[in-house]
């Protein structure tokens, strides 16, 4: 079998075989670039936004673990073959790769023997730092952070005792911004990781160097803060749900704007006040204290009276009056009284005096004004050939609205609300209508079609190169006319050539002398017709 095919193989012109050769590397290239197109492994992303330093860190790992790497455009991202992905970071993780910039309590862990206090104490503050900044940059609009703690050290005097303070520097994702809230957040979180810090000793700025952080008191004007915004942008949106949800039943969905504007009082204020009333009236008075100072001078007289029990009874007590004129005493009282004898009565008397405390605390967040605007759409009215028209409302609608708007709201022209209600056409735009993409232009579908057209034409190309190219090669030629394998006569001109038969019809066997183009020539010179009949037949085989 071998030996038949280098036979045939051998048997075949130069022209074929060079375009077997030709077939046979087309065939080999395909077949090449099918397998390695097959075998091309489907990138995913290993690790994204890495620092420069963990960046090398993790590519010199790779190359050690022999895992083919590439880089996206932006130079960010690493990634790896999708089969590979889940392997490689466990077995990076295991070296503690990425390290992401930060160290935190695992310094504590990794101490060495012999280390200072003051290390320590370092060791401590710096791993602090890190948890505080991993929790930072959990959030989604921060791209990193860093924390710088002032901690005092340890006095033993506790009025020398110095606050620790704090310092946030954040770095937003650009097109993000960061919320009050989420700043107060972060200040509360600082403030509470750390002892006896507290929140006004805790500076945020951006990576502009703007102050996100307020240290004013709870007591000190310096704008709302974010719980008062937000009870303010509440209370304006409650109204305007009032007034949307009352106006667009008669007007129609969409066809009604409204804006709410609340003077909103904050101030909490607390007020003492001390009232004193006279003793004055029908009312009788309290007394809180009282005072008599009696004195007497003469002669005693002689007795008196009858003599008995009755005679020598003590003098009755005096009697202080406490309203009106004092009375006189009169000279002889009781049995006992005594005539010729001066006397000298002082009375001093302390009367309670009316005091009112009264205590006002004025309500936070009280309305002191309303400001409303309201726009209303033309009236809208469709014609039996469905030709939309808008007219406007009548001065009665409009004032029916006005109306029940002040009612909704709850205006109070004592306090200085305005309302302002118009009636105005809204001005349409033509949203243009989004035309589908076409089949052909579809993304998705040119991904599929170009890995398909690339099967495709591998196939194509295989297919061409083996009927094209190697299956007419390997065909052998026709036998010549008159030639042995073709069934037909020759003759012998020569030692070496063989005539077809109508080159040596009418003619007897030469034999010549010589080499054979000699022959040849001699021969075209002497019969040109029939060299002539013996080429064209060539040419016709």
């Amino acid at each position: 079998m071998a030996n038949e095919s280098q036979t045939t193989f051998g048997a075949l012109p130069m022209r074929n075989k060079l375009m077997l050769a030709v077939g046979a590397a087309a065939m080999a290239a395909i077949i090449a670039a099918a397998v390695m197109w097959a075998r091309t492994p489907d990138y995913r992303v290993l690790f994204s936004n890495l620092s420069d330093r963990d960046g090398g860190a993790v590519v010199a790992a790779l190359s050690q673990m022999n895992v083919p790497y590439k880089f996206s455009e932006g130079g960010g991202v690493i990634m790896i073959p999708a089969d590979k992905v889940h392997d490689t970071r466990l077995r990076l993780a295991s070296q503690g790769l990425p390290k992401g910039g930060t160290v935190g309590f695992e310094l504590v862990e990794t101490q060495k023997f012999g280390t200072t206090q003051f290390q320590e104490r370092l060791n401590y503050q710096r791993g602090l730092e890190g948890e505080l900044v991993r929790s930072i940059t959990a959030l989604s609009a921060v791209s990193s952070a860093r924390v710088h703690l002032a901690l005092p050290s340890a006095n033993g005097f506790f009025r020398e005792q110095q606050k620790p303070s704090a310092s946030v520097l954040l770095t937003v994702h650009p097109g993000r911004t960061i919320e009050r809230s989420q700043v107060a957040g972060i200040v509360h979180l600082v403030a509470s990781s750390v002892p006896e810090m507290s929140i006004k000793d805790v500076s945020v700025l951006d990576q502009s160097g703007a102050l996100l952080s307020s240290a004013a008191e709870p007591g000190q004007t310096g704008g709302l803060d974010s719980n008062q915004l937000q009870y303010l942008r509440s209370m304006e949106q409650s109204y305007i749900a009032r007034i949307l949800e009352i106006v667009e039943p008669i007007v129609g969905r969409g066809n009604v704007k409204a804006q709410v504007n609340a003077d909103v009082d904050f101030t909490l204020s607390e007020s003492t006040a001390e009232q004193y009333r006279p003793n004055q009236g029908t009312e009788p008075a309290a007394i809180r204290s009282q005072q008599v100072n009696e004195s007497a001078a003469g002669t005693a007289a002689g007795a008196s009276g009858v003599p008995g029990a009755m005679s020598n009874q003590p003098p009755t007590a005096a009697a202080s009056p406490v309203n009106g004129a004092a009375q006189s005493l009169s000279q002889n009282q009781g049995a006992g009284g005594q005539a010729g004898k001066d006397s000298r009565r002082e009375s001093t008397t302390n009367f309670e005096v009316d005091k009112t405390v009264k205590v006002v605390r004025n309500a936070s967040g009280t309305v002191k004004r309303l400001t409303a605007a309201v726009v209303v759409n033309h009236k809208r009215t469709v014609d039996e050939e469905g030709k939309v028209t808008y007219t406007a409302l009548e001065p009665k609608d409009v004032d029916q609205i006005q109306s029940l708007v002040r009612d909704a709201i709850g205006f109070n022209k004592d306090r200085g609300d305005a309302l302002n209600v118009v009636n105005a056409p809204f001005s349409i735009e033509e949203v243009p209508k989004v035309e589908a993409i076409p089949l052909w232009k579809d993304p998705d579908v040119v991904a599929l079609a170009r890995s398909i057209g690339l099967q495709l034409g591998l196939v194509l190309l295989g297919l061409l190169a083996l009927f094209g190219v190697i299956k007419p090669a390997l065909k052998r030629p026709a036998p010549l006319p008159g030639s042995p394998a073709s069934g037909g006569t020759s003759a012998v001109v020569g030692d070496d050539i063989a005539l077809p038969a109508p080159l040596a019809a009418g003619m007897s066997p030469i034999q010549l002398p010589g080499g054979p183009p000699e022959n040849l020539m001699q021969l075209a010179r002497d019969n040109p017709a029939t060299v002539a009949n013996v080429v064209r037949s060539w040419v016709n085989t």
